[in-house]
């Protein structure tokens, strides 16, 4: 004989009784979380960063990894992981435990792979917890001095008498260097020749050598070399002239009025690290970015700090994804 239906109010007290145990099991989680954030960290923290030594992304992270290690009270190690446009490095920090005790630095390219790759051993979003955007910097396009040219203009007509012949190193392809130039190539239909390297580090390296003729980098990587001689700084991409270059001109002002180049690089953990251990980071890489000798470090480089909330950060980088897929649409650029 089939047992009778209990009614609602008979399987009320069920009901509650489950609510509670999930109540309960997710209050042991918070406190368990909160617990291990207090006695955060208690060993060193690597900091990934997904490109060779020297470059951009390198260098910001080594303006602010001391100032994080004497607020946390343990080492921050910058372990250098380049290759593949940023996305071996990335990819090991995505597969990194969620503890606190793996960062990953990145530049603009962590917005631009997924316009650019039509396969990613991660997801740009989901495979990453936002801490902050560390700083914002401009692009800016600089050659060898051994190419006679001044301006940008200059520099159009230079590459229009010899087609094929005018080389431009990245950082690796689909990077934001990589595809600000092919914005130029493509709006003065010239034929330029990109020589991909591991990072911009060993790009700026055979430029400043004058093995390649010319590149597009975000400031902190050309700044010295330009005010040595060892380069010449032809334009800058960002919406104004910064204080690091205060006699070049913008994109914008030579007559580009859409052509802003401008990376953030910025902080992430892996998914799924605990939220006041985020928070913890968070607060102090701000702190950091606070310290008038650190500002006043990134500000000559050409760096504006920022230091905003995760929340921010991650909406910053949904957006900036965005922005890139329409961008590499209009410059046509691909990978496998």
């Amino acid at each position: 004989m089939p047992e009778p239906r209990r009614s609602p109010a008979a399987c009320a007290p069920v009901f509650v009784r489950r609510l509670a145990a999930i109540a309960f099991a997710a209050a042991l989680a918070s406190a368990g979380a909160t617990a291990f954030a207090q006695d955060f960290p208690s060993k060193p923290i690597r900091m990934i960063v997904p490109f060779a030594p020297g470059g951009n992304t390198d260098i910001i992270a080594r303006a602010i990894a001391p100032g994080m290690a004497a607020d946390l009270g343990q080492p921050v190690i910058i372990e250098n992981r380049g290759g593949a446009g940023s996305t071996l490095g990335t990819a090991i920090a995505a597969k990194s435990p969620p503890d606190g005790y793996t960062l990953l630095m990145v530049s603009s390219a962590h917005v631009i792979n997924p316009a650019v790759r039509k396969s990613l051993p991660y997801d740009s979003v989901k495979d990453f917890a936002p801490i902050t955007l560390v700083a914002d910097v401009p692009n800016a396009l600089a050659v060898h001095p051994s190419v006679p040219v001044k301006d940008v203009r200059g520099l159009i007509a230079f590459a229009r008498k010899r087609p094929g012949e005018l080389t431009y190193a990245t950082p690796g392809a689909g990077t934001s260097s990589h595809l600000a130039i092919e914005m130029l190539a493509a709006a003065e239909k010239l034929k330029l020749v990109q020589i991909p390297y591991k990072g911009v580090g060993p790009a700026t390296a055979d430029v400043v050598g004058g093995h390649v003729h010319m590149l597009f980098s975000s400031m902190p990587a050309l700044i010295e070399h330009v005010r040595a001689g060892r380069l010449r700084m032809l334009a800058q991409a960002g919406m104004k002239r910064t204080a690091a270059a205060p006699d070049v001109p913008t994109m914008i002002e030579a007559g580009y009025k859409d052509f802003f180049v401008s990376s953030g690089f910025g902080m992430f953990a892996p998914a799924g690290t605990p939220r006041p251990i985020i928070d913890r980071i968070n607060a102090s890489v701000r702190k950091v970015l606070a310290d008038p000798a650190v500002r006043k470090q990134l500000d000559s480089q050409g760096a504006e700090p920022v230091g905003n909330s995760p929340d921010e950060y991650g909406r910053y980088n949904r957006a900036e994804i965005e922005r890139w897929a329409a961008v590499a649409r209009q410059a046509n650029v691909a990978m496998e």
